[in-house]
């Protein structure tokens, strides 16, 4: 059997490999029989995940809402496109990422603490915290909204929530871990059952997938928020920590890069496609001009939607919101733990881990989970506003993640011969300059707006 070594350790006898070194190497030794047998989809099965359930856990339920709210203020038009580009941003970003998991077998947060330092290491780590909370608050706000279409209690709800990252956390096996989230990341399909029942003009969507029109039309308030809600229902802090972390528990080389590839391209296909069909589902509430600020508690979307659309599509509807919030509850508490484990260094973070063995990793994954919960019991929360306002957060702190991306990803000295190409460095430049630009924008608008407002 082959144990594959960090680089970047030495050697270990035999006798003193931990049952985490023991399964990591059962899972490559199936990766190694699978190339050697020349078994490509064999091989891209084993290799199949980190990029999948980053792009499909980002399609969470902030950014659910965020694409519904985009198509219910303005219809099919700008912000359908607008969409599909922002994935493929989003590939670009995590697939420098993915790359940097495979070389060099280290998680974002442990690379940021060996190469600049604590006072950085630390920085990052508490931003993600800090926003991973703010985001897992959605989530479980997601999974409230889309159980009180079933008339089932806040409180339930909560706990629901908050079990199924206790529950899914204690199976001491990434790739067991990672299988059972992916099963209920296809769930995120069904926005696509909705879209159908919403039944819009072929025509009209690929107009407007052409042509981005028609534009965007009142206050510019409100339109750089849904731009700016969109770009972090895209790119944001956590999916840098997620993929490559995942990828090295994963156990990802250097010639698993292809492949890896193919699982974030696939991810960012299905992301794109289900996201796309969120905005078109909530296109019959702009026909029908229904303000969506009205829809901040209760079932929300999905009620608002059933006399429109028939309840077979509204129950899809809600059920799209439980999955996306499940998904992501897993996926961004698995991103905290992988932080705060590799901030500690020398402790355990991986799901190939016991409790006894990773006590920081899980109960990080687990304690984030309740303090989310815990905030969404507090009466009378401006659901849908905290929803938008978090994917606008995630916008504002991406760009400090993104530089530090490309600073390693550009390291010769980590990355070798796998270092960034001129035209990943001018792609990664490019979008960290546009969304820069679309938080900034927001922020003096909304100044400009709040001055300008009248005052009694």
């Amino acid at each position: 059997m082959t144990l594959l070594k960090d680089k970047t350790t030495t050697h270990k006898l035999a006798d003193e490999f931990s049952s985490e070194d023991i399964d990591r190497s059962k899972d490559r030794s199936r990766v190694l029989a699978a190339r050697r047998n020349g078994r490509r989809g064999m091989l891209l099965w084993l290799l199949l995940g980190p990029g999948v359930l980053t792009m499909l856990g980002e399609n969470d339920g902030p950014s659910m809402l965020s694409y519904a709210a985009s198509g219910a203020t303005y219809g099919l038009g700008f912000f359908l496109p607008f969409i599909v580009v922002a994935f493929a941003a989003a590939y670009v970003v995590q697939e420098m990422s993915m790359r940097l998991g495979a070389v060099t077998h280290r998680g974002y947060g442990e690379l940021i603490f060996q190469r600049f330092g604590p006072f950085w290491g630390w920085l990052a780590v508490s931003d993600l915290v800090v926003t991973n909370l703010v985001t897992l608050i959605t989530e479980v706000i997601a999974i409230r909204v889309g159980m009180s279409f079933f008339g089932i209690s806040a409180q339930i709800a909560v706990i629901c929530a908050v079990a199924l990252v206790v529950v899914n956390t204690l199976g001491s096996r990434y790739s067991r871990w990672e299988r059972l989230t992916m099963g209920l990341a296809l769930f995120n399909l069904l926005f696509l059952a909705v879209a159908f029942f919403a039944r819009p003009s072929p025509g009209a969507v690929a107009e407007a997938l052409l042509t981005w029109t028609p534009l965007p039309t009142g206050t510019p308030q409100e339109f750089l928020l849904l731009l700016t809600s969109n770009i972090g229902a895209t790119v944001t802090p956590w999916m840098l920590f997620f993929q490559q972390s995942a990828s090295a528990d994963k156990g990802l080389t250097p010639k698993d890069i292809p492949q890896g590839r193919l699982d974030t391209g696939l991810g960012t296909v299905l992301a794109a496609i289900t996201g796309c069909a969120a905005l078109v589902a909530a296109v019959p509430l702009f026909a029908q001009h229904i303000n969506v600020s009205n829809l901040q508690g209760g079932a929300g979307y999905a009620e608002a939607l059933r006399p429109i659309i028939g309840a077979p599509g509204a129950t899809m509807f809600a059920l799209g919101l439980i999955e996306a919030g499940a998904v992501a509850m897993l996926t961004i508490s698995a991103s905290t733990a992988y932080a705060i484990g590799e901030a500690f260094g020398g402790v355990g973070h991986s799901f190939n881990q016991s409790i006894s063995e990773a006590p920081f990793f899980h109960a990080a994954n687990i304690a984030i989970a309740i303090a989310a919960g815990l905030i969404v019991l507090i009466p009378n929360s401006p659901l849908l506003a905290i929803t938008l306002n978090a994917n606008m957060l995630a916008t504002i702190l991406m760009p400090p993640a993104l530089v530090f991306l490309l600073v390693l990803v550009n390291d010769r000295e980590i990355m070798g011969p796998w270092v960034n190409s001129w035209r990943g460095n001018m792609f990664g430049i490019l979008i960290t300059a546009l969304i820069i630009l679309a938080g900034t924008a927001y922020a003096i608008m909304t100044t400009i707006g709040t001055f300008m407002s009248p005052r009694t």
